[in-house]
């Protein structure tokens, strides 16, 4: 039977946890300082379509992928690391990349809203070669399950 530390976690685990959630609930409060029906709702929106819409689609995605390499996790996680980096990408500045606020941007900020959408594939670009360059690197070097 495992003893009360095992499944509670050390004293510095429940300490650093109950500072962020001291500091989420600091967050949230000043948060919703302003609107926070909006916000709430942005919230709620939000957490539903993550959960009903967007993780369907990466998970099906990646058993796709993993079907597709056939289980070789090295493959996977070479795919998986840049896939994921680009999608917050996307996601952070998706309203700049599909140009839907050029002017509100340029209004606040003096400066042009052209070219996200070409800068975030030029990244998604280069985040693959450079996984790809790493792959190879580490099965020329024989690595042990690298070419799996």
């Amino acid at each position: 039977m495992p003893d009360r530390r095992s499944r509670l976690g050390s004293p510095f685990h429940l300490l650093v946890l109950l500072c962020s959630f001291a500091l989420c609930a600091y967050a949230g409060v000043r948060l919703l300082d302003g609107d926070g029906l909006m916000i709430t709702v942005w919230f709620v929106g939000a957490a539903l379509i993550h959960d009903l819409v967007l993780l369907p689609l990466y998970a099906a995605a990646d058993r796709a992928l993993i079907t597709v390499t056939a289980g070789r996790t090295a493959w996977v996680n070479h795919i998986r690391v840049p896939a994921a980096l680009s999608g917050l990408l996307l996601l952070v500045w998706f309203p700049l990349i599909t140009g839907r606020v050029s002017e509100r941007y340029a209004s606040v900020s003096a400066l042009s809203a052209d070219g996200f959408a070409a800068r975030w594939l030029l990244i998604t670009a280069a985040l693959f070669a450079g996984s790809a360059v790493l792959f190879a690197v580490r099965v020329g070097r024989g690595r042990p399950g690298a070419g799996e």
